[in-house]
């Protein structure tokens, strides 16, 4: 009788193994209801609990905002990233400068006085600092660049859209007593962030399968199944509208014919111009930062301006920056200093009625690059006021610390009017090879990668090519070859060619004519620039649809260059 009690009686083991089997069988069926029936739980958005959250195309910022209506202030951070990344905070001196095409502005923060394109005005609430944070207030920001903020009252969440942005805006289906869930994610399983009574507002921002992702007017952001949602109509924030000024208009539909004219000691006779069949802009080197104040040296003849005036010429002025390292990095350090040397170039410019600028910036260490760069996003927007074209030279590409890697073509092409592409010097004054000053291939390569990788647009980009090419002389010396050459202009390569009777040969993989003899026992190389290799450059800047030419320089050039050139508007 015991031993039968025993054997009913569960063992230690089987009473185990009987609760494991019930925990699975439960955990089946929750994993199978889980897997059938919606999350019924509810969380908040980590959000909950920031003064004023920014919000941008549903996508919560990382800094809050400060204030509320005409007192709203936004982060400098928030307005790099998501209005524009040009807008520059210089903290040494607490200036903020907001720039467009049209417009540039200067903040200071505590400062309730600005400055608009040079005239001063009156801000109803100043920049701020706060734990190293810069503040902007918001009247600003909507004027120059045309956003637009939805506020809401009882949560604080700032929705902010960018002139141009478009939206679908939609309702929540069904009437206001039903409920719709919004959910963390893309799915029924997700978390329930909010409960949506039918006839809610909704900013559609997305869409991923069945789901559209939302926002509601509070900041609430998240999932809903398409099936729930009414579409209505697509909300666009105008963009801000400049008419283009006469000088635009001028220009347009119309290719550059440029020639440059350097000068030195000794100002140019205006008679030259008569020479230059077919130009329709000449750029002399008047101008340079000559400190690093900004200050600006002028060289400017007004009966050279009148000339090509007489001439339907436009005169467009080069500044450059003495290609002096050091004053560059000082003169563009900063807002004062640069203003200093743009309103100076300014005043030259109506001094001496000029119809444009034309900035030349070498030897600049790249550190100093973006400097330059907002410089001309400072100067744009007040020589278009003053019905002046911009236009910016650059180099080729290239890893050259000095010549090259400082330029921001891309940047420079956003804010100038013109960037002139300065197709040479392919092999340079003390190049170690002999070579041609800018071979076709090269020039096209240049070209290429500025259209491409920088993305300035073709309508923009002039082509510059050289009427000067080098005499290159290789001299055995000691088993080595010794390299030299001297820059010379197209009539002394012609008079060369004439005196020597020499008969140059055509090198296809330049694309151009070629000669070379020996002189006092020294091998002469001449890779020629004629209308051969000029009617190459203009068929290429042609073919790839560009703004035009140009020539450095003047005084190398000759009549043949000039009606070849010519054909660019042809």
């Amino acid at each position: 009788m015991s031993r039968s009690r025993r054997r009913r009686r569960p063992t230690a083991k089987r009473r185990l193994a009987v609760f494991l089997g019930l925990c699975l069988i439960a955990a089946g069926a929750y994993l199978t209801v889980m897997e059938v029936l919606p999350n019924p739980l509810h969380e908040k958005p980590d959000w909950r609990g920031m003064d004023k959250p920014i919000f941008v195309e549903g996508k919560l910022l990382d800094q809050p905002a400060e204030g509320a209506g005409e007192q709203l202030k936004l982060p400098l951070p928030v307005l790099q990233e998501s209005i524009d990344p040009n807008i520059r905070y210089e903290k040494g001196t607490q200036s903020l400068i907001l720039t467009t095409p049209a417009k540039v502005m200067h903040l200071q923060a505590g400062e309730k006085e600005a400055r608009l394109n040079n005239r001063q005005v009156q801000l109803r609430f100043a920049p701020e600092e706060e734990n190293g944070l810069l503040y902007a207030p918001i009247h600003p920001l909507k004027e120059l660049y045309g956003i637009t903020v939805h506020e809401d009252p009882n949560t604080g969440a700032v929705l902010l859209m960018r002139a141009g942005d478009t939206v679908q805006m939609g309702k929540v289906a069904g009437d206001a007593g039903s409920k719709t869930a919004l959910r963390r994610g893309p799915s029924k399983h997700e978390p329930i962030l909010a409960d949506m009574a039918g006839g809610t507002t909704l900013w559609v921002w997305g869409s991923e399968e069945s789901w559209y992702f939302v926002q509601m007017d509070n900041g609430y952001a998240g999932y809903v199944p398409k099936s729930k949602v009414a579409l209505g109509e697509k909300k666009t924030v105008e963009a801000v509208q400049e008419q283009p000024t006469q000088a635009e208009r001028n220009w347009a539909g119309k290719k550059v014919n440029l020639a440059w004219e350097a000068v030195y000691q000794k100002k140019p006779d205006p008679a030259v111009i008569d020479q230059m069949t077919g130009v329709n802009v000449v750029s002399p080197t008047w101008f340079s930062i000559i400190d690093g104040e900004g200050n600006v040296r002028s060289n400017a003849d007004i009966a050279y301006v009148q000339k090509a005036h007489a001439r339907g010429m436009e005169v467009w002025g080069l500044l450059s920056n003495s290609f002096d390292p050091e004053i560059t990095a000082s003169a563009m350090a900063t807002y004062e200093t640069r203003s200093n040397a743009i309103n100076q170039i300014l005043e030259l410019a109506k001094t001496y009625h000029l119809d444009g600028i034309n900035l030349d910036f070498e030897n600049v260490k790249t550190e100093d690059g973006e400097n330059v760069s907002q410089f001309v996003r400072e100067l744009k927007p007040l020589a278009r006021a003053e019905g002046l074209i911009l236009s910016v030279d650059v180099t080729p590409k290239s890893g050259s610390e000095m010549w090259s890697r400082f330029l921001d073509r891309r940047s420079l092409g956003e804010a100038a009017d013109f960037i002139i592409l300065m197709a040479y010097d392919e092999h340079w004054a003390s190049s170690p090879k002999a070579g041609s000053v800018s071979s076709l291939p090269w020039t096209e390569s240049a070209v290429r990668k500025i259209l491409e990788e920088d993305e300035v647009p073709p309508e923009k980009l002039v082509l510059a090519v050289p009427l000067y090419t080098r005499i290159w002389s290789e001299e055995a010396k000691n088993g080595k070859t010794k390299v030299s050459s001297k820059a010379v202009g197209m009539k002394t390569v012609k008079e060369i060619l004439a005196e020597k009777k020499l008969k140059p040969k055509y090198l296809e993989d330049v694309q151009q004519n070629y000669v070379e003899y020996t002189e006092d026992g020294v091998l002469k190389k001449i890779w020629i620039e004629d209308k051969t290799s000029l009617g190459a450059r203009v068929k290429l800047a042609k073919e790839l649809k560009l703004a035009g030419v140009a020539a450095w320089t003047r005084s190398f050039g000759t009549e043949e260059a000039w009606n070849t050139l010519k054909d660019i508007s042809s």
